[in-house]
């Protein structure tokens, strides 16, 4: 059998890692893991792919349904929280330091970097720059543990340096990404205490910490880890970064189960949509095995990543950026708000 280059370079990538930062045997004698979404209703270590229930990457009706409503009460509101014609609304970052520099990538006196999503943002004539406020909320090092209750220092950190320099205040925030993960993870699935189940009740908590801080919070979307499989260290590695893909499915998985009628989930806990949380579902998912391209030719080189393997490099926080604005530019849950005359449906 002859394998080309690429792939065989992917494969020993896999390997070696496994070797490097204690992938789990199971995981590294498959190189060839697929991503969630490419996984469907296949398996991994006996979890069903998918970013949606039943192995599908389609949310079920009733969810579209809510999150286009959600995306229609999105309006400008002045700072008490009023609707105003001359008002703002503010889509705000949650996360960690790769969160921030994918988002953002600041620069000397502030500004972000042209090739980060607020920079590629603040550049398209699409979006809608009068009253659409893009703000960096993420910050370096701050996983998810410092953003699981309203009372987290993150929160004031936020409204004190974030907003308020811009003249906008919590009331005014209407849409969240949030992509959050835990450093120096050490039980992979199918383990009972495996960090994406941690990750499952974290950011269930993060849900309702965010409603209790943004009373017009209307959707929040979010994505797991970028590839992680030249990291140097065990900040977070494979298969951890792989598994934060679980962590959200299964969150978002359980708002839906519960506002069907189907319980709280006793991981992800009250998620209700219209009481204790916002509506929620999925960005764009970031993740694809290395060199392996997926369905729709994602890779991810050695070149889009730090000395650590870990935090994306220039390359890196690029490609994400501009997932993320093709994302909210066109997804029927955000091009009516994101965009000057899109609509959502």
């Amino acid at each position: 059998m002859i394998i080309d280059a690429r792939r065989l370079l992917a494969i020993l990538t896999v390997l070696v890692t496994a070797t490097v930062v204690g992938m789990p045997t199971a995981v590294a004698a498959n190189a060839a893991v697929l991503p969630i979404n490419d996984l469907g209703s296949g398996t991994y270590l006996g979890f069903q792919g998918g970013l949606y229930p039943a192995g599908r990457n389609t949310m079920p009706d009733a969810h579209r349904s809510a999150g286009v409503n959600r995306a229609l009460r999105v309006r400008p509101l002045d700072t008490t929280g009023t609707p105003s014609a001359n008002g703002k609304y503010v889509l705000l970052s949650i996360g960690m330091s790769n969160t921030t520099q994918e988002f953002c990538s600041s620069e000397t006196g502030g500004q972000c970097a042209p090739y980060s999503f607020i920079g590629q943002a603040a550049a398209d004539p699409r979006v809608n720059h009068d009253k659409l406020a893009i703000v960096d909320g993420a910050a370096g090092g701050q996983t998810a543990d410092t953003w699981d209750s309203p009372t987290d220092a993150n929160y004031d950190r936020v409204r004190d340096t974030r907003l308020a320099p811009l003249g906008l205040t919590e009331r005014q925030v209407q849409v969240a990404w949030v992509k959050v993960a835990n450093a120096g993870p050490s039980a992979s699935l199918p383990a009972t205490n495996a960090d994406a189940y941690r990750l499952v009740t974290q950011q269930g908590n993060i849900l309702r910490a965010l409603k209790k801080r943004y009373p017009n919070l209307q959707q929040v979307f979010f994505s797991s880890r970028i590839y992680a499989g030249y990291a140097t260290t065990g900040l977070n590695p494979e298969p951890y970064a792989y598994e934060t893909g679980f962590g959200v499915k299964w969150v978002i998985q359980a708002q839906i189960t519960q506002m069907s009628g189907g319980g709280t989930d006793p991981r992800a806990g009250n998620l209700a949509y219209d009481s204790a949380a916002p509506w929620a579902a999925w960005g764009p998912y970031l993740w694809a095995n290395g060199l392996q391209p997926r369905s729709d030719g994602l890779t991810w080189e050695r070149s889009d990543f730090g000395s650590d393997g870990t935090h994306p490099s220039a390359s890196g926080r690029q490609k994400v950026a501009s997932m993320l604005l093709r994302f909210f530019a066109t997804s029927p849950h955000t091009a009516c708000w994101f965009t000057v005359g899109g609509t959502c449906g």
